[in-house]
């Protein structure tokens, strides 16, 4: 055993340096777990227990996802303790627009050759993250794939698994002609668009990670590195008082191809471009990178990282509770009829 492990190990593969991380990581994951979790990591598979949630009709709402090219910038910063908020973020905010609460968070984590310490900072932003979504981080998979990945690289995958009652989903079919617009704001970039945000500033610009930005107020590091707002607390308090009609989680495609995900036939959404603060990570973006307000609209959340579609009867009391709850919500819209032969279309004032 002793010669065939050290012929792995010479393969690239280091067991025992698989063993040590899972030792580090048991009280970081631990430090997540909530009622309904009844098994430890490192076993095969994890286990949680939904008898205890009280529920007409539940049904299980799951949702993958990973933080592309995000990747890179934290590479290049070698600050790795926050990417993991963003893992979770993709997948939980994913989950919530349905209405359903997060339950459990597994990661998938590969490399060419495991480094405990940053794995060990990649895992502290996944429970970090999995606690402000209230939900448990109950397993995972580590892999070290040599000659797959180059040296220093990694890759990240997230899984969540959420429950809502049948009877209470938020899905868009009730979503009607009049309705209204809430935006949440968002922390920046979140996790979507990156390979053009690097292709700017790194290619094009020259820019250098820990070049301070005036126009952020940080360093260009420190804004790329921003982790993506997750809306879980909010959402789901909210939805235990107040109906929703729809909501969306704005990410790759941005407003054009993420709001008609969920309108109805007959619908169309109207944005009111000035109705909220647009970052100025994206007006930076869009100068110096000469992108059209078009793209802009199809590649970024351009400041909103969610939307609700409500009545227009309860606007003012939701704008109310979303702030109560610490968001920072602008009413940016409402819902029309659909143009002729445009069902679905976005319409965002003096751009598309």
């Amino acid at each position: 055993m002793t010669q065939s492990s050290s012929k792995y190990s010479e393969a690239g593969v280091d067991i025992d340096k698989g063993n040590l991380f899972v030792s580090r990581i048991k009280d970081i994951v631990a430090g997540t777990h909530r009622r309904g979790v009844i098994s430890d990591i490192g076993g095969f598979s994890g286990l949680f227990a939904i008898g205890n949630e009280d529920l007409q009709n539940p049904v299980l709402v799951a949702s993958t996802d990973g933080v592309g090219t995000k990747l890179t910038v934290a590479k290049m910063c070698n600050k790795h303790d926050t990417i993991g908020i963003d893992l979770v973020a993709m997948c939980v905010n994913d989950v919530v627009v349905s209405g359903s609460k997060p339950l459990f968070f597994l990661d998938y984590f590969a490399s060419s050759a495991l480094d405990l310490d940053v794995a060990t900072d990649v895992v502290r932003g996944i429970a970090e993250g999995c606690k402000q979504a209230h939900c448990s981080l109950i397993g995972g998979e580590t892999a070290e794939m040599p000659g797959l990945y180059q040296p220093g690289d990694y890759d990240l995958a997230g899984f969540v698994v959420g429950i809502g009652d049948r009877n209470a989903l938020v899905d868009g079919s009730d979503i009607r002609v009049g309705d209204r617009i809430i935006g949440l704001a968002s922390s920046g970039f979140h996790s979507n668009g990156y390979s053009l945000v690097r292709k700017i500033f790194f290619e094009e610009l020259g820019k250098k990670v820990d070049d301070f930005i005036e126009e952020f107020g940080c360093t260009l590091g420190e804004e790329l590195l921003k982790p993506t707002r997750i809306y879980v607390d909010s959402v789901v308090s909210i939805l235990r008082r107040h109906r929703i009609h729809g909501l969306v989680h704005i990410t790759g495609g941005g407003f054009i191809d993420n709001i008609p995900r969920i309108l109805p036939a007959g619908c169309s959404a109207h944005i009111h471009s000035g109705s909220w603060p647009i970052p100025p990570c994206f007006t930076y973006v869009q100068e110096k990178g000469g992108i059209a307000a078009d793209e802009m609209y199809r590649t970024f959340n351009m400041g909103i990282g969610m939307m609700a579609v409500v009545p227009d009867s309860n606007v003012e009391d939701m704008l109310h509770q979303f702030a109560a709850h610490g968001e920072q919500p602008y009413l940016i819209g409402e819902i029309k009829p659909a143009q002729a032969n445009n069902g679905g279309q976005v319409i965002i004032d003096g751009i598309c």
